[in-house]
């Protein structure tokens, strides 16, 4: 039983500590819209699509205003767009790109995620469409998201797919070059991506989910940083429960929306991502809650040990509030979208290397980071490599979203706005990985996938 202490310490997390629900994601399959006919593969998915999502919107903002509950996004995800449009041409993917940004457009979400291949162990004909689409796809469109999923623990990493997407993600920056790359924004490339991510720009709905499901993201940094503030000084076990207890608090929240979103769609609930997603707005930061463990800034020795500490204690606070966890579940450190992190490379503290270091222990990878528009596409795939090996190695997900800005050099800054925030270009290492990435082929999975 929630008592009256409860009640009004949500209520102040909500108005002083930046609590809210991330999104509202409906993840719906388009498995039954596959046709040799564009023209009518096209209708089925924009039919299907703003069938099923007619009223979500609406019942968020319903759940919201009853609740007193912030749900920032409502979004949908659908199945992998590689898998419907098997035999299409590039050109055909660009149609049903715009046709999920009509579909989005008509529905009211804020963005719709599945422009998607998964090509981890090898490239089917449509896969390879799809990719080649994607430049044109992102830069014609304003709500679709695309991700690419590029190796796993049990395949390894196709470097072939690697070298790829590189190359792609400089053609994306260049069509958008009029939006400082945005393009780059709405693409991720994977490595042991998950069937079940409410979160954009890598949210699919995977082929081992139902028909339909409603599934949530919490967020909720500010409400972890506050309550530290009053354990200043204790040992890092206090620290640790302290995270765990305001985890299920948080959690417990979106265990409630997701079940009411269920309930008045008529949409079976799948999960809910106890991921901490931060914001640019001032007290809602990944990176103020390690500054708080006791760290100068962000990026210090000690950050990685810091950031591990906050990820395990979130997940096992918020499993006790959840029954059905899943997506990616973790802290999340994306530099634009994050106040102190956007401080921290800023001030020179937080470098792309430390980054990386980072997210051997958190969700999800290198997310928005703002690179030299220069920085070659050989370079951008050997940075997806080394985020697709720690994702190999330590049977994690991991992703790589980078925006190469045309024409911005280390130091300037790009705003994106909204939740996308405010970019500071990262230098990037000079050294070349040209004849390593031109090696293709497929780097092995490690001896411990082979289980069975």
């Amino acid at each position: 039983m929630i008592n009256q202490t409860e009640i009004l310490e949500t209520i102040n997390m909500i108005e002083k500590e930046n609590l809210d629900i991330r999104t509202i994601t409906m993840g719906i399959s388009l498995l039954d819209c596959t046709s040799e006919s564009i023209d009518s593969l096209l209708t089925k998915v924009y039919d299907k699509v703003t069938k099923k999502a007619e009223n979500l919107v609406k019942v968020g903002e319903q759940i919201e205003a009853e609740y007193g509950i912030p749900i920032i996004n409502k979004r949908i995800s659908v199945t992998p767009i590689s898998l419907i449009g098997q035999g299409k041409t590039s050109d055909d993917f660009v149609k049903i790109a715009k046709t999920l940004d009509k579909a989005a457009n008509t529905v009211g979400v804020n963005f719709i995620g599945g422009f998607s291949a998964l090509v981890h162990k090898g490239f089917t004909v449509g896969d390879t469409a799809l990719i080649d689409a994607i430049p044109q796809a992102l830069s014609e469109t304003n709500l679709v998201c695309s991700s690419v999923n590029v190796g796993s623990t049990k395949a390894g990493i196709n470097m072939d797919a690697v070298k790829k997407m590189g190359e792609i993600i400089k053609q994306t920056a260049e069509m958008t070059k009029n939006t400082d790359g945005f393009g780059c924004a709405k693409l991720v490339v994977f490595a042991n991506a998950v069937e079940d991510n409410p979160f954009m720009a890598g949210a699919f709905h995977g082929v081992g989910e139902a028909e339909c499901v409603i599934n949530v993201g919490v967020s909720g940094p500010g409400v972890v940083k506050c309550a530290l503030e009053k354990v200043k000084g204790c040992d890092f076990q206090t620290v640790s429960e302290t995270v765990k207890k305001t985890a299920f608090k948080i959690t417990r929240m979106g265990n409630l929306v997701a079940k009411e979103a269920s309930k008045r769609l008529n949409v079976p609930y799948g999960i809910v991502d106890l991921s901490l997603a931060p914001t640019p707005a001032v007290g809602d930061s990944v990176a103020y809650i390690l500054e708080e463990m006791g760290l100068e800034k962000c990026g210090a020795h000690g950050t990685t040990a810091a950031l591990a500490l906050l990820n395990d204690a979130v997940k096992k606070g918020g499993i006790f509030a959840a029954s059905n966890v899943g997506g990616l579940s973790g802290a999340f450190i994306p530099v634009s979208e994050d106040a102190g992190m956007i401080e921290a490379a800023k001030s020179g503290a937080l470098s792309i290397e430390k980054l990386e270091a980072m997210t051997c222990v958190c969700s999800v990878g290198l997310d928005m980071i703002v690179i030299p528009g220069d920085t070659s596409a050989s370079t951008i795939s050997a940075i997806i490599a080394d985020e697709a090996a720690i994702g190999m190695i330590n049977n994690k997900t991991t992703a790589v979203r980078v925006i190469p800005a045309p024409g911005k050099k280390v130091g300037d800054i790009v705003e994106f706005g909204g939740l996308l925030g405010t970019g500071p270009v990262m230098k990037v290492s000079n050294l070349d990985s040209s004849a390593f990435i031109a090696r293709g082929g497929r780097i092995p999975a490690p001896i411990h996938s082979l289980r069975n």
